[in-house]
């Protein structure tokens, strides 16, 4: 997948775990964290959205929301977010129609079997609706810290 860095980002509606709908294009005048992640209550994926959550203050401070977005269904969504204490919302992405604009519905390995799935990737979208950065192929250790710094450089500036 080419980059959709300095590119509009691809808007979309989806509904989140209260079944409600989010559209991107709303959230203009902020900056939006859209992380896209493998499958609740995973490992890997339960370690990041934790990190998520323990930061959520400090990217509020940034004037940044945050999303999770995987083909998880809404009641998955909603178990994930009541048993790790989430404050943020997670999206349904089960037709993976979002997850492709984005360039993270991808061919997988593992265990030697290869199947479709999401690559875990973020991308920081600025307030005019561009996306300013992106993370693709997340390893999930320090990777929080990397976009609160990220934040906080271009606040600087």
């Amino acid at each position: 997948m080419e980059t959709l860095l300095n590119m509009e980002a691809p808007n979309f509606t989806l509904l989140n775990e209260k079944e409600e709908k989010v559209t991107l294009s709303d959230y203009r005048g902020k900056k939006v964290i859209l992380y896209f992640y493998p499958k609740d209550m995973t490992p890997g994926c339960t370690t990041e959205a934790c990190d998520f959550r323990d930061q959520h203050e400090a990217f509020s401070d940034l004037n940044a929301v945050i999303f999770g977005i995987s083909a998880d269904d809404a009641k998955k969504h909603t178990k994930f977010i009541e048993k790790y204490g989430l404050p943020f919302s997670l999206l349904v992405d089960e037709d993976h129609e979002v997850c492709e604009k984005y360039g993270v519905w991808v061919l997988k390995k593992m265990y030697g079997k290869e199947f479709m799935g999401i690559e875990r990737s973020t991308f920081l979208i600025n307030e005019e609706g561009i996306v300013e950065k992106e993370w693709r192929k997340v390893k999930v250790k320090n990777h929080i810290e990397e976009v609160l710094t990220y934040l906080r450089e271009g606040e600087k500036k």
